[in-house]
């Protein structure tokens, strides 16, 4: 899935991806894409973790990613988020989210998203649905 043209509008302006320094990448699966996140002073816990809230919120975006790309043009918004944290993550690691299409309808997208440390465990299993908001214009 390609991704690139969501990253360009990702990074004209601030907002929640960019403060918590997520990445979003590409992959060669038309129903998988990605995304990485240092554990660092933005995104973790006061005992040096990794948030909870950081880690969903890495699932909805990469979802929310997703679903844009497939659907050029439209408003994708997250209405669901469902996660189970498995593992803790310390500061100055690396998570990836791989997220992985389960239902494209037309107005309804259903993700799993997987988080994984650098060592390939995994950390959280989350549940994204998002809500396809087709443009008005004609």
């Amino acid at each position: 899935m390609n991704v690139e043209g969501i990253n360009e509008i990702i990074k004209a302006k601030p907002n929640l991806s960019t403060a918590l320094g997520m990445e979003f990448l590409s992959t060669p699966e038309d129903d998988m894409c990605m995304a990485r996140m240092k554990v660092d002073e933005r995104n973790r816990q006061p005992f040096g973790f990794l948030s909870g809230g950081a880690s969903l919120a890495l699932a909805e975006n990469v979802a929310g990613v997703g679903s844009s790309a497939l659907c050029p043009g439209c408003a994708c918004v997250g209405i669901e988020v469902s996660g189970s944290h498995v593992k803790a993550v310390a500061e100055g690691d690396t998570v990836t989210a791989y997220a992985r299409m389960l239902h494209k309808g037309t107005t309804l997208h259903v993700w799993n998203v997987d988080i994984k440390d650098s060592s390939g465990d995994l950390i959280s299993n989350v549940r994204v649905t998002n809500y396809i908001i087709k443009s008005s214009k004609k």
